[in-house]
């Protein structure tokens, strides 16, 4: 972003830097907005139709489409309400801690080899390590509500995530061998060869990489709080879990980081297993065209969107696991299955070595 301002204005100062800030914090959240809106929809219609039903189908016209539109313009009018006896700076500052961590992790995310925020060579540790902080959000929402339930479900949140971040961390160590590089966009761009298709999955280490496609994205559901693993704000347990006691557009900020990070999973699932921003017969186009930028971003976006879908549809499809469960599964299935995955990827990395592939 600062190098394209400074070609544009043909000067660099620090009010560039902040500039290119507001810029990207603008596109970012604006992106986002979209997502959740886009995402809410699905999640009705998709929901609907599994259940032999229609879901929403009069607000605009054509199968409902506008009515996240019209439930985001309700959620902006609705009070802002503070229960009596909640730890007011904590029930207030959580959701914006929650946001911005959502907001902070699309920094690095390459949409095309033109348009990413900014090219981090620890990219992926930098999302690790931001999307974490996003469980501090959570318990100071839990513990800020003075509700019972709001505090069980911060509680799972905290110990659910810190069992799944191993095996999702773990999970990641295969493409990042493969690839020799932490960074999405260079993974995404050892991938553009063979018209598009050199992707890890379809690689010499193909048998690796599927399992550890699973282990991910199986990982990534408990990360974002997904059935079966949606036992932070499970219904029928906890009322609505950690947001409970949250209403208008704070409750919103709940609702629009969950499919941030549902979309940011599926993003890293695209940059280091599905090619990336790549697509056949992108290398018969002319690099850093407007027709090559257009549709390297639409093959990224298309492709995370199609992730999130498979979450959505398992969402509608699979029963909720006990806690009990949930903590058996990353510590007793996922973790020794991610570990066993990366002793044979680092294997068979030094066996090529040793045979000079």
């Amino acid at each position: 972003m600062i190098e394209f301002l400074r070609d544009l204005l043909g000067f660099e100062t620090w009010l560039l830097v902040i500039v290119g800030a507001l810029i990207s914090f603008l596109a970012i959240f604006g992106f986002v907005a979209v997502l959740a809106m886009v995402a809410v929809w699905l999640e009705r219609k998709v929901g609907g139709h599994i259940q032999v039903r229609l879901g929403p189908m009069r607000v605009g016209g054509w199968h409902g489409w506008a009515q996240s539109i019209a439930d985001s313009l309700k959620l902006l009018m609705k009070e802002d309400m503070v229960v009596l006896g909640a730890d007011r700076v904590l029930f207030k500052l959580a959701p914006a801690i929650v946001m911005a961590t959502a907001l902070s992790t699309f920094v690095v995310l390459p949409f095309s080899p033109d348009l990413q925020v900014a090219d981090v060579d620890l990219g992926i540790f930098f999302v690790l390590a931001i999307s974490s902080i996003t469980t501090i959000g959570v318990v100071m929402a839990g513990w800020g509500s003075n509700n019972k339930w709001s505090l069980y479900g911060a509680m799972r949140e905290a110990a659910q995530v810190a069992s799944y971040e191993i095996p999702l961390g773990l999970s990641l160590m295969m493409p990042v061998m493969y690839y020799g590089t932490f960074s999405l966009k260079a993974a995404s761009d050892a991938q553009s060869g063979w018209y598009g298709m050199q992707w890890y999955i379809f690689s010499d280490a193909f048998w690796i990489a599927i399992p550890s496609f699973f282990l991910f994205f199986t990982a990534a559901l408990a990360e974002t709080k997904r059935t079966p693993f949606d036992l932070p704000e499970t219904e029928s347990e906890l009322v609505a879990g950690f947001h409970t006691e949250y209403s208008g557009m704070r409750w919103a900020f709940f609702f629009m980081e969950e499919y941030a990070a549902m979309f940011l999973m599926g993003a890293i699932g695209t940059a280091f297993w599905l090619g990336g921003y790549s697509f056949p017969g992108m290398n018969l186009l002319e690099a850093g065209s407007f027709l090559h930028t257009v549709l390297c971003i639409g093959s990224f976006v298309t492709k995370s969107m199609l992730l999130l879908l498979v979450m959505i549809w398992v969402r509608w499809t699979l029963p909720r696991l006990r806690i009990d469960q949930v903590m058996t599964m990353g510590y007793k299935y996922l973790t020794p299955l991610c570990l066993i995955l990366v002793f044979m990827a680092a294997g068979w990395e030094y066996f090529k070595f040793a045979m000079g592939w």
